[in-house]
């Protein structure tokens, strides 16, 4: 049996940070385990290629089940399964989230990760294209830049939103978040700059980082109360990596309370009810599970240089000649927060938009130029929870969101539907749109808007807080990240947020591993 310092479960956004970031010591070894295989790919590297990765070898393909509050339809849940995981196959938007959110966890129980407390980590970790302030850093491993090519609808949609009142905002990532701007995405040289490219592969050179593809975690071993290593799926064979000082789960907000679980941490009856041995009693590991709804609006348009254009081969020599144009397109170009209603603390609601018909996932397709804009409730007051199907770690869980079952979420998506109309409606948009495609311009009421909603919102691909920090009894991890009733055994990703960020999750994922992994560090020398 090998023997490591740290056993780090997943190559995901934060697995890759901490693996790069442990590994620096050579003093200490460090294993990292991957389910998937290598993210050496065209489809992976071309930005407008994302939706492309979807339901691929790279796609753990999650679905929900049935959910009340939308039909009983069952929702696709991408998640990455490869080197970098879902920053692999994502569309690259970087949004730090809203000073509040942090406030809010603090606030919560997290002590620690108040918004001037996790502040110097975004900074740390960024390489930002337009230089250094008091809120960006530019010394990090991640590229952060705009958009290297924009096209001429998403200038029009922006200047449209500013005639609705929406200030425009130059930097959401910096002092305030409210307004509608560019999208800052994760690129370089206009190809997608993942964890994998910013942390991992650097890393991968040293000799006390070890990276095993292809290998599936199926549970933590445990003695007694103690995680002592991870036992894991390989070409067929079981096979036990041991640490020695901490196994650390990076395996999403999907992905991490099912490994509690089948591991004997969980709701003590849930366990026993699919047959697991109980070692910890905690019925909070799989609850509490947010996302961000979104409502995919589209309209056919007589503008040119829409993304139906993009794999025309003048585009494609731009590409691969000088890596510009529209493949290094995310899709969504533009973003804006706003509040729904008077009286909020803070942005509840998120645009994205951009010269692209997008629907069922980037599946369809339509044949005339359009553009998009999706309303997306970024603060939604909605719970849902992961639960084991079966004891089997291969069986994919239960997922329920709960999606829109509360009434102040229904009334935010409304008031986001009626506040692109009016975008849409004003001059710079008016004079280059044909018509309403989706959800058409005969779905109008309020009832008509509300079953449309309940037929076709998606969601935005960011489930979260599924294994959250915060105080005894009331979290599955205390603030430093371990999890309660067990020794040698951290949560680092996603499934830790107390609650949803207000906007895209990956850049607060990157945050909360590199806060992480200074955590690790000062408590092995205490």
């Amino acid at each position: 049996m090998d023997t490591y310092d740290y056993v780090i479960v997943g190559s995901g956004s934060a697995g890759c940070v901490l693996a790069a970031r442990l590994s620096k010591d050579p003093d200490v070894s460090v294993c990292l385990l991957e389910a998937g295989g290598s993210d050496r790919s065209l489809g992976v590297k071309i930005p407008a290629a994302f939706p492309k990765l979807f339901k691929t070898q790279r796609d753990w393909e999650y679905y929900s089940d049935p959910e009340p509050g939308l039909d009983g339809r069952r929702l696709f849940m991408p998640r990455g399964k490869t080197l970098g995981g879902s920053s692999s196959i994502n569309a690259m938007l970087f949004v730090r989230g809203n000073s509040a959110d942090f406030d809010g966890w603090s606030k919560a129980g997290a002590e620690g990760w108040s918004y001037d407390e996790v502040l110097p980590y975004f900074r740390k970790m960024e390489n930002f294209s337009r230089g250094a302030t008091e809120y960006r850093g530019v010394d990090g491993p991640l590229h952060v830049t705009d958009h290297r090519s924009r096209t001429n609808v998403t200038e029009q949609i922006l200047a449209a939103a500013q005639s609705t009142g929406l200030a425009f905002n130059d930097d959401y990532n910096a002092a305030h978040q409210e307004g509608v701007s560019y999208f800052q995405i994760t690129q370089k040289g206009g190809s997608r700059w993942s964890a994998a490219d910013a942390w991992l592969k650097p890393a991968r050179k040293r000799a006390n980082l070890t990276v095993l593809t292809g290998a599936r975690a199926l549970r933590v071993v445990l003695e007694g109360h103690r995680a002592t290593g991870v036992s894991y799926l390989k070409d067929g064979a079981v096979a036990t990596v041991s640490a020695a000082r901490e196994v650390i789960l990076s395996t999403g907000a999907i992905g991490t309370p099912q490994l509690l679980m089948v591991s004997g941490i969980g709701p003590a009856d849930h366990l026993r009810e699919h047959g697991v041995h109980v070692v910890v009693d905690n019925p909070h590991v799989g609850e509490h599970m947010q996302d961000h709804p979104l409502y995919i609006m589209n309209w056919e348009t007589t503008a040119k240089g829409t993304l139906a254009e993009a794999e025309r081969p003048r585009q494609l020599l731009n590409y691969f000649l000088f890596g510009k144009g529209l493949l290094t397109s995310t899709v969504a170009e533009g973003t804006g927060f706003f509040r729904s209603h008077e009286g909020l603390s803070a942005p509840d609601m998120q645009l994205h938009f951009g010269a692209a018909y997008f629907h069922n996932h980037g599946f369809d397709s339509y044949d005339r130029p359009a553009f998009a804009m999706a309303p997306t409730l970024v603060a939604p007051r909605s719970r849902g929870r992961i639960r084991l199907r079966s004891a089997d770690p291969s069986a994919a869980p239960s997922i329920v969101g709960n999606h829109l079952t509360e009434q102040a979420d229904i009334d935010a998506m409304v008031a986001g539907i009626e506040r692109v109309r009016d975008i849409v409606a004003q001059p710079e948009l008016r004079s280059i749109t044909v018509s309403e495609i989706h959800p058409g311009y005969d779905v109008r009421s309020r009832a008509e808007v509300l079953a449309a909603l309940r037929q076709e919102t998606e969601l935005l691909y960011h489930p979260t807080s599924t294994a959250r920090m915060g105080a005894p009894g009331d979290a599955v991890v205390d603030s430093r990240l371990r999890v309660y009733g067990v020794v040698g055994l951290r949560v680092v990703d996603a499934s830790v947020f107390p609650t949803v960020t207000r906007g895209n999750t990956n850049a607060p994922t990157y945050m909360v591993a590199e806060k992480a992994a200074d955590m690790i560090r000062e408590d092995a020398r205490q």
